[in-house]
């Protein structure tokens, strides 16, 4: 008997975590309210549905594109952010990044390394906690949350910093961030931690997502928003070459499926649905300099930008990316598994949807070496120098090329610009063997 009591109550708590607290919200600058059956996020009084990007740059286009709202994942330079989103009438949800917790003794069993970021952070949440930009507070990313006993310490500093910001702020919500839908984490969170709500960083596993939450529905109902979405990261069974070099998708193939995932997959009519952010706002090097980055080092905008634009206000922007289709280095494509021996010429070409366009057109090839492959795919997060002096010649849509000289992985690229702002990318990956 009393073993039953035990489970109702923990369901109990589960699916209502804190009784009270979403049905009679305070009247906070932003809050969480529940309300015939279902989740809103109220900011300044008015409800609040993100439509954001993960990200600290391009704000303007943002808010051009009809987006609300950014995610950073740390306080670095959150001044100048918090002013820039200010500006643009951009929400905030502030990163508070805490050691990954799998080792305990690195630092959650270190009490003066604790006490130091608690002191840290509690400076951090008085200065910021009345700037109009921001919209909630996000403690960790990514972190796990099993239920052991050693992590028993890591709970106990988790809650007494989610208690701090609640007692020094109390107009700004708290979250973390999971991996996806992890069902055990998600026990864990709302047994064992004081947040206001749970963040997914979700990619591929994106389509999923309504069955998992029907499924856990029982147990779990409560509000939830992703922080980051996007495109099929490299780690998700993306297609590799014989030496495991990822296979990267076009710029159209990515922003098709950017769409396709938005409106097939994003759980909109969900009722603990805050809203999502897509990955990446920005230039971000990961993999490779073009696999997440909707915007080019100079700001330029990818297809994909306009994809957003479109799912957030349902209008396409007047102007358009280059379109492409594919590359060919020496008339095959990057499944064939391209080998070459050092200083052999290789000659790549880049085909677009329209070949009328070419003439108007700015190509840029380069050629970039790659690490090897590394576990849990952290690799290639700082770009690698270009091989500018492989270059034989380069005729808009063609490029010729030596092979390096030295033996491993390599890449080639081209961006294709127009006169509007605009840019569209592809790459082949292939490896040089027989070096001396």
């Amino acid at each position: 008997m009393l073993l039953a009591l035990i489970c109702w109550a923990a369901i109990f708590l589960l699916k209502n975590p804190y009784p009270g607290r979403y049905s009679n919200p305070e009247k906070k600058a932003v809050y969480i309210r529940y309300h015939d059956g279902k989740y809103t996020l109220f900011r300044f009084g008015k409800p609040f549905f993100v439509n954001g990007a993960a990200g600290t740059t391009h704000l303007a286009e943002l808010k051009l594109a009809g987006g609300n709202t950014i995610r950073t994942w740390d306080t670095l330079g959150l001044d100048k952010i918090l002013a820039d989103a200010e500006k643009n009438n951009i929400a905030v949800v502030a990163g508070l990044p805490m050691p990954y917790n799998e080792d305990m003794d690195a630092f959650y069993n270190n009490d003066a390394k604790v006490q130091a970021q608690f002191e840290r952070y509690r400076k951090l949440i008085i200065k910021y906690r009345g700037r109009r930009g921001i919209l909630c507070w996000c403690l960790g990313n990514e972190l796990s949350y099993p239920l052991k006993p050693k992590f028993f310490k890591f709970y106990k500093v988790f809650n007494r910093l989610v208690d701090m910001i609640h007692r020094e702020d109390p107009d700004h919500p708290v979250t973390t961030t999971l991996v996806n839908f992890q069902e055990k984490y998600i026990v864990n969170i709302k047994l064992w931690t004081r947040i206001d709500f749970i963040s997914f960083n979700i990619f591929g596993a994106i389509r999923t997502i309504s069955a998992d939450l029907q499924k856990f529905h029982r147990l779990w109902s409560g509000p939830y928003m992703i922080t980051e979405w996007g495109i099929e990261g490299p780690w998700e069974g993306t297609n590799q070459t014989a030496w495991s070099a990822f296979i990267e998708p076009t710029s159209d193939k990515k922003a098709e499926q950017y769409r396709e995932l938005y409106e097939r997959y994003m759980p909109v009519k969900d009722p603990g649905f805050l809203g999502s952010m897509a990955f990446y706002w920005g230039y971000k090097q990961e993999t490779t300099p073009t696999w997440f980055s909707l915007f080019d080092k100079a700001g330029n905008k990818s297809a994909s930008v306009n994809v957003m634009q479109y799912l957030w206000t349902g209008r396409w922007p007047a102007q358009q990316a280059p379109g492409v289709k594919y590359m060919l280095v020496d008339k095959k494509g990057a499944a064939d598994n391209l080998l070459y021996n050092p200083d052999s010429i290789i000659n790549a070409q880049v085909f677009l949807k329209d070949t009328t366009s070419k003439a108007n057109l700015r190509f840029d090839w380069f050629v970039q070496p790659e690490d090897w492959f590394k576990l849990k795919h952290f690799y290639n997060l700082k770009e690698k120098q270009s091989l500018d002096e492989l270059t034989v010649s380069e005729n808009k849509d063609h490029f010729s090329f030596h092979a390096p000289k030295r033996e491993g992985p390599y890449r080639v690229y081209v961006y294709i610009y127009n006169n509007k702002g605009y840019f569209a990318t592809c790459n082949t990956p292939f490896y040089v063997v027989g070096a001396k």
